[in-house]
């Protein structure tokens, strides 16, 4: 781990996304991030957080048995769980965003979508190891596979199995899936959305509220490939949206301001609403490593503590 330029934040040496897709197995991917994280942040003085040992409580049903103290148990017959600092029992969902928009991708970028499934596996991977009840929910129009939120074990895999068998979905409609979603995560916590956010700021902002206004705590990860965002096209070309399947042709020439000016709009927009209501806003490109996502959650959760 080593300082910024500006003193601001510490960096992480990260696998690349496109490495990481070489990886077989989810749970292994999730490990090495996660693993690899902690081990540049232990003891940090920018962050706060410490997964040191702090006391002893007694073993509750549904604790990880992988903090039960043997050596007590042996000693006294009595079962108790190391405790940890920053163990509060935060209640964590990840709403992961499986529209038909979500599968694009401008090689040798990955797609969004597996992007943000590896996010969504590092998030998860990471709140399970800070004892915290995690769930899922992924969407396109409306809700697709929900997964409540717990702590206990075999969590873990339930969600990354869910994540594995993942398929692009429909056309989006991302603040009628959110409202649907507030109506079933009611309990207070932290709720993560990872979406490309291709809704009109003004209507994906009152579905935002909505989530708020229930005392959840809200980050929101806007994944965008590069290409989206820079329009690096020099040669008239049939574009499809992936969601209607509608075929537009397109000179970048005579497009290519206007449409880097409407993104920028669209991005300011959204962001400046997240600040003015409270919400973490981590704008992430598809091809740059997984840290900082997880720098933006772990500072937001460290908060609740």
């Amino acid at each position: 781990m080593n300082q910024s330029a500006d003193g601001s934040r510490p960096t992480f040496r990260f696998l690349r996304p496109e490495v990481l897709a070489k990886i077989s197995s989810l749970e292994l991917l999730a490990r090495t991030v996660v693993e690899g994280f902690l081990a540049g942040l232990h003891r940090s003085p920018y962050i706060g957080f410490s997964v040191d040992f702090a006391e002893y409580r007694p073993y509750m049903p549904g604790d990880d048995l992988r903090y039960l103290d043997w050596k007590v148990l042996a000693r006294t017959d009595r079962t108790y769980i190391k405790k940890f600092r920053g163990d509060t029992n935060t209640r964590v969902y990840v709403l992961l965003d499986v529209s038909a928009s979500m599968a694009y991708r401008l090689p040798p970028a990955i797609e969004k979508r597996e992007y943000a499934c590896y996010l969504a596996a590092s998030l998860a991977y990471l709140a399970t190891r800070q004892n915290d009840a995690v769930g899922l929910i992924t969407f396109d129009r409306g809700i697709v596979e929900y997964i409540p939120a717990r702590l206990r074990p075999g969590q873990l895999q339930l969600i990354l199995s869910a994540l594995e068998r993942l398929k692009p979905g429909g056309a989006s409609a991302i603040a009628d899936a959110l409202r649907r979603i507030a109506e079933r995560v009611r309990r207070r916590g932290i709720v993560v959305l990872l979406s490309d956010l291709y809704e009109p700021p003004d209507v994906l902002g009152s579905a935002l509220r909505l989530l708020r206004s229930h005392g959840q705590d809200l980050i929101v990860f806007h994944i965008l490939d590069a290409s989206e965002v820079a329009f690096p096209f020099d040669e008239a070309a049939r574009f499809v949206d992936l969601e209607t399947g509608e075929e537009v042709p397109v000179a970048p020439d005579a497009l290519g301001a206007d449409y880097r000016e409407a993104v920028r709009r669209h991005l300011d927009e959204v962001e400046r609403f997240c600040q003015a209501h409270g919400i973490a806003y981590q704008r992430i490109l598809t091809a740059q490593p997984l840290d900082w996502a997880l720098y933006t959650y772990l500072g937001r959760r460290t908060r609740l503590q």
